[in-house]
């Protein structure tokens, strides 16, 4: 079974501290990445919130053929690895191949599973012989229930440092919807994140691209953190309208401290 409770470099995770999980959705650039990772470390550390930076090398699952991906695994994680080693922060990537989990490892503090291929064996046993942290995205077609068989996978190799993360389930066409009692059903599995921006994305809804409704974050996020929770996990961005990926359902950097307050306002009384 999962650990309740370990650490990811500095941050705890599961001991009663929210902590976050933000960054853009993909490696932009070198410049744009760091630029984020900065200037969100400045509002984390700020509020005293523990944080861990989040960029994606390659998103193998956008719409399109045609939609950017990202720089790719070998210059992808150089990138990372610079981020992490100069900022000190731990970084999380998504790993979407058991070949590439080794590699990342290497680069990454936590491995993320994405939701669509939270039931792969081979991926999931294969991150956890890394040894890092596992993130598993809950699929949008899974009931949470279920996670316990992605969580069985991963702790078949001896790796128990999991966490379980909600990101709505799919409803009707182009639309997802968030059941706030799947954070108490995944809790008693592993630590639990709230993924407050994919929660509000609308898959494949605007020509070749997903849309979403960002104005709708701080409201889901501010319900996830008060039915009790471990992390939340937001994409930012400085300019969503013209984010390579994703911009659609980003949470502007600019809007980032006042719901973070709000959130850690919350989480106080909550936990």
């Amino acid at each position: 079974m999962p650990q309740r409770d370990f650490e990811i470099g500095s941050v705890p995770v599961g001991r009663g501290q929210l902590f976050l999980i933000a960054g853009p959705c993909v490696i932009e650039s070198e410049q744009h990445a760091r630029f984020m990772a900065d200037a969100i470390q400045r509002i984390a550390g700020d509020l005293g919130i523990p944080y861990i930076f989040k960029a994606s090398y390659d998103k193998a699952n956008r719409t399109s053929v045609t939609s950017f991906r990202g720089p790719g695994l070998a210059e992808g994680t150089r990138i990372l690895r610079r981020i992490a080693e100069e900022t000190h922060l731990p970084v999380l990537t998504d790993v979407h191949e058991p070949a590439h989990c080794a590699v990342v490892a290497e680069a990454c503090d936590v491995l993320q599973i994405p939701a669509f291929l939270c039931r792969q064996t081979d991926l999931l046993v294969a991150a956890g012989k890394t040894g890092r942290a596992i993130n598993v995205k809950k699929g949008q077609f899974v009931a949470p229930q279920d996670m316990k068989h992605a969580v069985e996978k991963i702790a078949s190799t001896g790796n128990t440092r999991i966490s379980l993360t909600e990101r709505g389930a799919s409803f009707g066409y182009h639309n997802l919807v968030v059941d706030m009692r799947s954070l108490p059903i995944l809790r008693a599995l592993a630590p639990v994140v709230f993924d407050g921006t994919h929660s509000v994305q609308t898959p494949s809804a605007a020509n070749g691209v997903s849309g979403g409704q960002p104005e709708f974050i701080p409201v889901l996020a501010r319900a996830a953190v008060a039915a009790g929770l471990d992390g939340i996990f937001l994409e930012v961005h400085n300019d969503p309208a013209h984010a390579k990926s994703d911009g659609a359902n980003a949470l502007h950097l600019d809007r980032l401290k006042p719901l973070l307050q709000q959130l850690l306002a919350i989480h106080a009384v909550a936990k």
